[in-house]
């Protein structure tokens, strides 16, 4: 499986599923989400954001890839980083730098005891 790829799975077999009037509003196919039923799906995680989205297999435009992040193949990144990434001023900061930047934040500021205590 791709870095980037992730699986949902959603498990009916000791329910009664989801509702075929519910399962269509929020994008599920009711046959596959019924009672005793388990739907899986592939995910694409967003490497700006973190966010995983399920694909939809009848877009028709390109999935954006960002090739800041990979040079080779690009990462894919969601529809909302791509249109900030296209902004004047963008910095690039993929969500590992992120996350990375706030782990050092929180070792610079020292533990939370000593932030309390004078």
């Amino acid at each position: 499986m791709p870095r980037q790829m992730g699986e949902l799975i959603v498990d009916h077999r000791a329910s009664p599923g989801l509702p075929e009037d519910f399962a269509r509003l929020v994008g599920y196919d009711p046959a596959q989400v019924g009672e005793g039923k388990i739907y899986e799906v592939k995910t694409l995680c967003c490497s700006h954001c973190g966010g995983c989205a399920i694909p939809n297999h009848f877009r028709t435009r390109e999935r954006a890839r960002c090739l800041e992040c990979n040079n080779i193949e690009g990462h894919y990144i969601c529809d909302a980083c791509d249109y900030l990434r296209n902004q004047p001023g963008y910095v690039h900061r993929p969500f590992v730098q992120q996350i990375d930047e706030q782990l050092t934040q929180i070792v610079r500021m020292g533990s939370p005891t000593k932030l309390i205590m004078p």
